[in-house]
């Protein structure tokens, strides 16, 4: 690995210590030109010397947004400055997803494996999305259970036969429309007759041995395509007319 320099941007001295020693001890490439506790101190030293990567903490003097706003505004004046998230925030995700967005080459957390010197090295080598074992875990996570989801859906659907018009039935009805308001979407070619003769056909497609013997009404039809994986709570639209 070529020699670098770096700007390390980070309010708590000791962890400023921290990385400085990692930096000295396992990455002697890295030149680090100077360090920042504050946005204005950091674009004082940017103005003075660009650098050729930035590890920037994501928590100064109490906000978490400051590090986000200086990841997207360092891109948009020098392209060609890597930035590398090292931050204690490891619980706030979506922090992670605003600081991505915001151009970031990678995030590490303050936990776990740290900062190490092939995670240096995959960033100057113009890799994109580096990040350490706890992040890659959660990630791991999300994705295993966006899978899953989707697979359970997959089935639902085949099991029960369920057409796109079912499937736009039971969101609208999940969202607190009416089979008169439903009927009067531009994608629903139905009547509220229909609407009701298709409800009653879900319920027993959905409910094969039936409810326990209890009448099931909207609400409990609804619950029961978010329990199968046919429409998804967290996904819940209405379509555009």
């Amino acid at each position: 690995m070529d020699r670098f320099s770096v700007i390390i941007v980070e309010d708590v001295p000791l962890e400023l210590k921290g990385t400085e020693g990692i930096l000295r001890t396992d990455i002697p490439e890295a030149d680090v030109i100077g360090t920042a506790d504050s946005e204005p101190g950091y674009w004082q030293l940017v103005k003075r010397q660009q650098p050729d990567l930035v590890l920037l903490d994501l928590g100064l003097n109490g906000s978490t947004t400051i590090g986000v706003e200086i990841c997207r505004r360092t891109k948009e004046l020098y392209r060609n400055v890597k930035i590398l998230i090292f931050t204690g925030e490891i619980l706030n995700e979506k922090l992670w997803v605003d600081v991505l967005d915001a151009g970031a080459d990678g995030i590490i957390l303050k936990s776990g494996e740290l900062l190490t010197r092939s995670d240096v090295r995959s960033v100057m080598e113009g890799k994109r999305l580096v990040f350490n074992e706890p992040i890659l875990q959660r990630i791991v996570e999300r994705f295993k259970e966006t899978v899953s989801k989707q697979v359970a859906k997959q089935e639902a659907v085949v099991d029960c036969e369920i057409d796109e018009y079912d499937e736009r039935f039971l969101r609208h009805l999940a969202l607190g429309y009416t089979k008169e308001q439903i009927a009067g979407l531009r994608r629903m070619p139905f009547g509220v007759k229909s609407l009701e003769k298709r409800q009653n056909d879900l319920v027993q497609r959905l409910f094969p041995n039936g409810n326990g013997g209890a009448n099931v009404n909207a609400t409990r039809l609804v619950v029961r395509a978010i329990e199968l994986g046919i429409i998804d709570i967290d996904n819940l639209h209405p379509d555009e007319d």
